[in-house]
This record gives C-alpha cells, structure tokens and sequence, in this order.
C-alpha cells in the first residue's frame, strides 16, 4: 500500500470512530510508527510501505479507535516545550498547567525563591517539578500518593538531567511533611479538582476510560481534596510564603472564599487572589500566608 493511501484509510477509520482531531492523530502516529516527519509524508505520499510497517501502523490506530489517548499510545506527550515520558499512571500534561507554571515564575517574589526548597504537590508525572527546577535552580520536593506516578517522574527526572535536585516523596497530600515539620516558601498543586459525578459521567472517552481517576476525583463539587489542603497548608508553609494551585474553570468563587475565610486552627492568607487563563476562565489560585 502506498504511503498517501494507508494515510487516508487511517483518517478515515479514526473519523468513523469519533475521533475528533483524526486526520492529525493519525499523522502523528504515522510519523512516529515510520519515523519520518510530516513534511516527508506529503513528500513520499506515492512510496509502497511494506506489509510489516502497515499492519504496525493499522495496530497503532485501532488502539486510538477505542479512544486511547495518543499521548499514551506514543508514551510522551510535549510541556514546555520539551519531551515528558507518560503512561496511564499520570494525568497528560495540558496546557492549564502551563498557564499555571507561568505565573508561579512570574508572580513567586525574589524572596521566597532564595530559601529553602519548594513542593510539588500531586505531582504525577513531574512536569511541574522538572520545569521548577530547570527555570528557578531551586531545590524542590514532589509529592504524590501514587507510586506509579512518582516512577514516572523519576524517569522525567532524569531525562531531563535534574534528579539530583528534585527529591520524590510518597504519601497523601501534605502528611509526609506534617509528620517531618518541613515547610516551604513555596507550594505549587495541580490536585484532583474534577467532581466526583463528572468522573463518572461528564468525562470525554479518553479521559473516563484512560487516565487515572485517583488523579481526576476531587470529591463533592471537586472541592474536597482543595478543603483538605486548605486545612493543612499553613502548618507546612512558611510565613510569607506563596501557594498556587491549579483549579477548575468553575470553581473560583469558591476556592477563594475558602482561603480568605480563618478558619480555627489555621492561620489565614493575605493576596488571595484568582487567576483567568488566556481564555478568561478562572485557573489558578495565588494565596501568600500572613506574616507574624
């Protein structure tokens, strides 16, 4: 079969499934499946493509089909502009997160990144982590409650050459460091924040049927994964230190009323304030713990 042919009959079946973007799904496929890029499939579009490569290639889109994300089935998915490693364990990396890395450089002052580590918090794959480290040169610690996650990272890591300043650290949310008194200048969170109810039925097919729910359910309202944050947050961060989180485009309102409320027990945050994305949806919560 020749190259142009076996293209358009893999962007014709990816189409009758219902895949949205086919025809681009099933060109980065076939750049990866043949190692050629996209300029050379235009190009070589009349090449006879041999039985063995074919069926690899048809393997590979019956796979999308069935909805599994591309990212998956490549094993790698781009941030900030550099290649990240990712599997089922961990949510794929999206563009909110880069909105929220953006404004973690852009907003954390001088201050807090000249003392001591920061926290990733519910790090899966290590993106956030990884850009910290490259972009700041601060030491950092990554958390996350899935081990399976945090290989993942630790592969990121070291691809990326920076594991010797990023230390991984497994347990639930902000217990692990309750339990050693560490605190931190600065903590950045990309925690599940997705309801529980759209988990189970408000989701696409690649998302509900591929990546981790562990990742994706924030319970009621998406809302209590942040509540338990909340709670804990300024027992494991410094004075003047800065907390951003990455949130629903929903849940706004809500998250800033719950971290300008004092709640008993837990000393308050000054500077809270909501950040919109590019496209105007509220996406990350910045929040500085008072001063004594």
């Amino acid at each position: 079969m020749r190259l142009a042919e076996l293209f358009n009959r893999a962007a014709g079946e990816l189409a009758e499934a219902g895949v949205p973007e086919y025809q681009l799904d099933a060109r980065l496929l076939l750049e990866s499946c043949l190692g050629i890029t996209r300029t050379e499939i235009f190009l070589s579009g009349q090449a006879e493509v041999d039985e063995e490569a074919q069926q690899r290639y048809l393997g590979l889109i019956e796979r999308r089909k069935k909805r599994e994300p591309v990212a998956y089935i490549l094993g790698e998915q781009e941030f900030w502009s550099m290649p990240f490693f990712v599997s089922p364990a961990v949510l794929i990396p999206r563009p909110e997160t880069e909105f929220l890395l953006d404004r973690v450089l852009a907003l954390t002052s001088p201050e807090n990144r000249g003392r001591g580590c920061a926290l990733d918090l519910c790090c899966g794959s290590g993106v956030i982590a990884t850009v910290l480290a490259r972009e700041t040169g601060m030491k950092i610690i990554a958390s996350d409650i899935s081990f399976k996650a945090l290989q993942v990272a630790r592969k990121n890591l070291h691809r990326h050459h920076l594991a010797d300043q990023v230390r991984l650290v497994q347990g639930d949310l902000l217990t692990p460091f309750l339990q050693t008194g560490d605190v931190f200048s600065l903590i950045v969170s990309n925690p599940p924040y997705v309801s529980n109810d759209d988990v189970e039925n408000g989701l696409e097919p690649e998302v509900a049927r591929h990546e981790p729910h562990l990742a994706l359910d924030g319970g009621a309202g998406g809302l209590a994964l942040i509540q338990e944050i909340r709670l804990r947050l300024p027992a494991v961060l410094c004075p003047g230190g800065q907390f951003f989180m990455e949130i629903g485009a929903d849940q706004g309102e809500a998250v800033q009323s719950l971290f300008t409320a004092d709640l008993k027990d837990a000393p308050g945050f000054c500077d809270v304030e909501i950040l919109a994305d590019y496209t105007g949806r509220d996406r990350v919560l910045h929040a500085r713990k008072k001063k004594l």
